[in-house]
């Protein structure tokens, strides 16, 4: 037995010496080893084989030599021995079997090799696996389709793509079919990321005739996609066309997600194009959407808002077919935020916080930019401070961390904590002196570590986060300023409510009911009086008047008048030249009255935009009545509005000095101006007003009809060929009657973005009123989001810490103080002596005892020294509120 056991009848080398051909028929030889055999040798051979029932070989001849039952049972156990050792991967034991069939007077098969094959295959064992194929060979047997199935398995799976090609040839040359061998090729080298051998394999296979499956075409489209290798995925899928199988909207998508990363994204829309105008398999669904408005937002060329605004409409016009996903309005998010369209990236982040773990995509390892903290700086930069908290609240329900990077906002030391409280573009007065030069050097000013910012050309960037940004942040925009810019848009949209829906919107009112809340209304549009903007000529300013103007701009207040003047003119060039706004003294606001019955007159007025149920009955005749015979022209004091902004920056922005002359011919153009504006008021009150609809059709048709080929386009369109296109009746239900009859467009097209994608809180916010702007609604907004910005990690400066403070003192609001003195230490800064000092006078100045003695406390308990003369102050007011003197008079 052990001479039997050590005895090894064939000895073939481990490995090839050829080089590996490339045509499958001629790579058999690299296999095969030729056999040198004597004739008697081989007729044993063929008389072992005719005895065995473990195969047939069609190296023999069929004979009628049957084996008897006992050689078939005693087959059959050293076969369930062998197949149970090959199911454990022990080579070696299938090994002693075969030897011990042989010693057993019984010659092992194909069936007994393809055990010996797959205990190495399992053993990834592949030297051994071809040294078993080698001696099955040279035994002259057929091996079986398995045993080279195993084979590709194990080669594909450890990117041998050219041994695997070598067996592919082997069973070409054995007459097998190769092509379920090739296709699980192809996969096993593709799941060992072997892609670039995959594609080769593939391709040399397709061009050989084979075809593959549906699912082996998508396994590679995708793969090659999922690496950018545009190429070969398209070559693939010309193969898949060509063996007669479509490509797919799943195939676009493959090949939109490498278009959409090669910066050009006019290749990713003509590929939507293309899906958009072809077959109902091929039309563009969500994923594809969200391909091409990923290339819009990042690539780098010029402004494509536009572009991604279009796309948005296509979207929401097929929403009965589709939908957007978080993805979707991720990217519409990153997209308005980056082209600084704010309004839309808050309507689409509204959306987006409804998905679980939004902000975490949004965020998106701050990559791309880090698309959240430039939202979260733009809502800061725009004032918007109540969609800032809003978001931050998302984040905190997706247990997103605040970004370093979104805490850096402004030069002036300011984060998104302070950077939208008045004044703006100031540091903060934190009571002591600064090292100027201490803070130069840390920050890398010798080393040139520091970063310098270099203003762009042209109006504000398209990215507001350029290198430098810490140092020169874009002009801000202050909650204050928000606030009264939502006023003024809330009470314009009350005036053209009014203008269309008459007095009988307020209800039973009088006549001079409805003209005061008409004047008010105008009023609050027009804004107020933007002259006191406009600094004085400096010819015609005295000595004491040039002086306040230097004296608070920081400059010299010596010298004569004539060196004062000529002083004063050299500041305003040089602010003129660097963009900054001249000084003007301050004007003190004066207070509105506020009147209880006027006030809830207005609120009667019901706004219903986003109401599309509203407007469809509004289209279809019902609710409509009789306007008032008044025409507020609400258009007149939006350009009014926006025309007096223009011209009073112009005209500080060019004035070089102020003669009486340009001031007499600029009075004579005002005046002319508004002559012509009563004028036209007059004109246009005498026109019956009209309904929305009634207006948009006869604007479309004065574009349409001013030249003869868009009137035949007009005609063309309407059902109706009446030879007066321009005719249109003046009764209200009978001109909604003929544009019905007109078919100009359909009641069920009535629809908005929030019908479409179930926006359902998009009605209410744009109906509701804006809150009025305090100092004390300010402050509380600042304490609250200084407090949820530490609770998601960031730290405020102690600038922010001072910014918010002095909000507070403007207030008053000494219930703040302590608050934010006890955040303020926590966070390990420390006010100078003048802060603490003016803090507490207040509070006793103010008759806030209580609150005096409080921050007295705290300052001594963390270790902060107070003045002798505070703290006098503090115990004698204490002594005479416990002893008050009573008046004896």
């Amino acid at each position: 037995m052990a001479a039997l056991l050590a005895y090894t009848p064939f000895s073939f080398p481990l490995t090839s010496t050829r080089r590996p051909r490339i045509l499958l028929s001629k790579t058999f030889a690299s296999i095969s080893t030729p056999r040198r055999k004597s004739r008697r040798r081989k007729n044993q051979n063929q008389q072992h084989d005719l005895k065995s029932g473990d195969g047939n070989s069609n190296y023999n001849n069929e004979s009628n030599f049957t084996p008897s039952s006992a050689e078939k049972l005693l087959r059959l156990v050293f076969m369930e021995e062998l197949m149970g050792r090959a199911r454990e991967g022990n080579a070696l034991g299938v090994s002693e079997v075969i030897y011990d069939m042989i010693a057993a007077g019984l010659n092992p098969g194909p069936r007994s090799f393809h055990g010996l094959v797959v205990s190495h295959v399992l053993n990834r064992d592949e030297e051994g696996a071809m040294h078993a194929l080698r001696r099955e060979l040279g035994e002259g047997l057929r091996p079986l389709h398995e045993t080279f199935i195993a084979l590709i398995r194990l080669f594909g799976s450890k990117g041998h793509a050219t041994r695997g090609l070598e067996i592919l040839a082997a069973m070409e040359k054995l007459k097998y079919d190769i092509r379920q061998a090739w296709l699980l090729l192809v996969e096993e080298l593709v799941r060992s990321n072997h892609l670039e051998d995959a594609n080769k394999v593939f391709l040399k296979g397709a061009e050989g005739g084979l075809r593959a499956t549906d699912k082996l075409y998508d396994l590679l489209i995708e793969e090659d996609c999922k690496v950018g290798d545009h190429s070969n995925a398209l070559t693939i899928a010309y193969e898949m066309e060509a063996a007669g199988r479509m490509a797919t909207t799943f195939h676009f998508n493959c090949l939109l997600s490498v278009q959409a990363t090669c910066g050009i994204p006019e290749i990713a829309f003509a590929t939507f194009e293309n899906m958009e105008y072809g077959e109902a398999f091929m039309k563009p669904d969500t994923e594809t959407y969200n391909w091409v408005i990923q290339a819009y937002t990042r690539a780098e060329s010029y402004d494509r808002v536009q572009d991604v605004a279009e796309l948005l409409g296509m979207m929401v016009e097929d929403y009965k077919r589709l939908q957007p996903n978080v993805r979707t309005y991720t990217l519409l998010v990153e997209c308005f935020t980056k082209y600084c369209v704010v309004r839309e990236a808050i309507r689409h982040f509204r959306a987006l916080k409804n998905f679980e773990g939004g902000t975490k995509i949004l965020h998106n390892e701050g990559k791309y930019g880090d698309p959240l903290s430039l939202y979260l700086r733009a809502l800061c930069r725009e004032g918007r401070v109540i969609e800032l908290l809003e978001a931050l609240e998302a984040m905190a329900k997706d247990n997103q961390q605040i970004p370093p990077r979104a805490m850096i906002l402004s030069r002036k030391y300011r984060t998104l904590v302070s950077s939208w409280i008045e004044p703006l573009q100031e540091e903060a007065e934190i009571g002591y002196e600064i090292d100027y030069i201490a803070r130069y050097i840390e920050e890398g000013g010798l080393t040139g570590e520091r970063k310098r910012w270099v203003p762009r050309r042209g109006k504000t960037p398209l990215d507001p986060d350029t290198d430098g940004f810490v140092y020169s942040s874009p002009i801000e925009t202050s909650f204050k300023q928000r606030c009264l810019e939502e006023w003024k848009m809330h009470h314009r949209k009350l005036l053209k409510t009014l203008r269309n829906e008459g007095p009988s919107i307020l209800g039973n009112v009088s006549e001079s009911d409805y003209i005061r809340v008409e004047e008010r209304l105008k009023k609050i549009v027009k804004g107020p009086e933007q002259n006191a903007l406009k600094p004085k000529a400096a010819s015609k300013m005295i000595v004491s008047e040039l002086k306040e103007e230097l004296e608070a701009q920081g400059l010299p207040t010596d010298g004569t008048r004539n060196v004062l003047y000529q002083r004063v003119q050299k500041a305003r060039r040089i602010n003129r030249s660097r963009g900054r706004p001249l000084w003007v003294p301050p004007v003190e606001e004066e207070e509105e009255e506020v009147d209880g019955e006027l006030d809830e007159i207005i609120s009667r007025i019901k706004l219903e935009e986003g109401n599309t149920e509203f407007w469809r009955r509004r289209f279809l005749g019902e609710g409509l009545n009789e306007n008032h015979n008044k025409s507020i022209e609400v258009e007149e004091f939006e350009n009014a509005d926006s025309s007096d902004d223009a011209d009073v920056g112009d005209d500080v922005a060019n004035e070089v000095e102020d003669d009486e002359a340009n001031e007499e011919e600029e009075v004579e153009q005002t005046e002319s101006q508004a002559d012509e504006r009563v004028k036209d008021k007059e004109v246009e009150a005498a026109k019956p007003p009209q309904m929305i609809g009634v207006q948009l059709l006869k604007d479309s048709d004065q574009t349409t009809g001013s030249s003869r080929k868009s009137r035949r386009r007009v005609s063309r369109v309407s059902v109706e060929d009446d030879a007066d296109d321009d005719w249109f009746p003046e009764d209200i239900h009978e001109a909604f009657k003929e544009l019905r009859n007109r078919k100009v467009f359909d009641v069920s097209d009535m629809y908005t973005i929030a019908d479409a994608w179930g926006w359902t809180w998009e009605k209410d916010l744009k109906n509701k009123a804006p809150q009025r702007w305090s100092q004390e609604w300010e402050v509380k907004l600042a304490v609250k989001l200084m407090t949820k910005v530490i609770e998601l990690g960031g730290t405020p400066t102690i600038g922010d810490c001072a910014m918010v403070l002095r909000a507070a003192i403007r207030a008053p609001m000494p219930s703040a103080f302590l608050q934010i003195l006890q955040t303020t230490h926590r966070l390990g800064h420390v006010f100078g002596s003048p802060m603490y000092d003016e803090i507490i006078s207040l509070c006793l100045d103010i008759g806030e005892l209580d609150a005096a003695i409080a921050i007295v406390t705290d300052l001594e308990t963390s270790g902060i020294k107070v003045s002798d003369e505070t703290l006098d102050r503090v115990i004698s007011s204490r002594q005479t509120n416990d002893n008050p003197v009573n008046d004896t008079s």
